[in-house]
């Protein structure tokens, strides 16, 4: 039986097309330093592939539009995705942008099994993303079912102890190593079954702990473990006041404390606060909002009196 953990991935292929916000079917191509890193389905249609240059992608698609690649962006836009899996549940570990994983274990017993978790994501995730730019994998780690999410879709589930099978006749290139690939390739070791197959110590002795990693992912004996990222702790503070506050000293006065509570808990997760809402509400349901910015942190006395306000 397998050792590796069940995982289920989400992967967005060309994802910077995606987080650009362009529509679906218009050519475009995303680049960075003069080379294509993700196209859309109409560009690749017309032939425009990653690693093509400027030229050569708009030999190939007149009609190509090219955007310049955001990092920046492309994380911003991938925040209500990582949103959306946590709202599952469970931690969810985030790697590049348009990747990111959690473990089956909890969340698949909750659910009903994986088939329907796989489902509840997919819920999720059609209301974060447009049709068609995310696809689900669920195999025996992170390696597996993320090639099971891009071998099709829109949600490939891979049962467990069959990892290996669905691994063995995919190409050795996929293992991630280029160079490793490439020589195993010319020693005629072609798929990832044919990496699996060879003795391991051997493997170990002539490439290594990289090589070793390789042979036991393409086996289907993966050991990576997932990092869920922490999310953000909850440090709203507020008080009801009853009876109702009659007068502005007596809100003062509540002010104060609620400062002074909000600082202490900043200061022991080692955050300060740069942006500040305050919501109060009247016995008479009428609610009072306002938002403060400033730079630097905000002192539990400035807290209180914006408070006072």
């Amino acid at each position: 039986m397998s050792a590796s953990r069940r995982t289920l991935v989400v992967c967005c292929p060309d994802w910077p097309v995606t987080a650009s916000g362009r529509p679906p079917l218009e050519p475009v191509a995303v680049l960075a330093a003069q080379r294509v890193v993700a196209a859309s389905a109409p560009a690749r249609a017309q032939g425009v592939r990653p690693g093509q240059r400027r030229r050569e992608a708009q030999a190939c698609c007149p009609a190509l539009t090219v955007l310049a690649a955001d990092p920046g962006q492309e994380l911003r836009a991938f925040e209500p995705v990582v949103e959306a899996l946590e709202r599952l549940g469970a931690p969810v570990a985030v790697g590049s942008p348009g990747w990111a994983a959690l473990s089956t274990r909890g969340p698949a017993r909750y659910h009903g099994g994986e088939q329907a978790l796989a489902a509840a994501v997919a819920a999720h995730l059609a209301g974060v993303l447009p049709p068609g730019s995310w696809r689900v994998g669920v195999a025996d780690g992170p390696f597996a079912a993320t090639l099971a999410a891009r071998a099709g879709g829109p949600v490939v589930i891979v049962p467990a102890g069959a990892t290996a099978g669905f691994l063995a006749p995919l190409a050795v290139e996929l293992i991630g190593q280029p160079e490793l690939a490439d020589l195993l390739r010319r020693l005629g070791v072609a798929t990832l079954g044919a990496l699996a197959a060879l003795d391991e110590a051997d493997v170990l002795a002539r490439f290594g702990a990289e090589g070793a990693e390789a042979h036991r992912r393409a086996g289907g004996r993966d050991e990576q473990r997932l990092h869920g990222r922490k999310l953000p702790p909850e440090l709203a503070v507020g008080t009801v006041l009853d009876p109702p506050a009659e007068r502005i000293d007596q809100v003062a006065f509540a002010a104060k404390a609620l400062a002074v509570s909000l600082g202490e808990g900043l200061s022991r997760h080692g955050l300060a606060c740069t942006q500040l809402a305050v919501e109060m509400v009247t016995s008479d349901g009428c609610e009072l909002r306002r938002v403060w910015s400033q730079e630097g942190a905000w002192s539990p006395s400035l807290v209180a009196e914006r408070l006072r306000w």
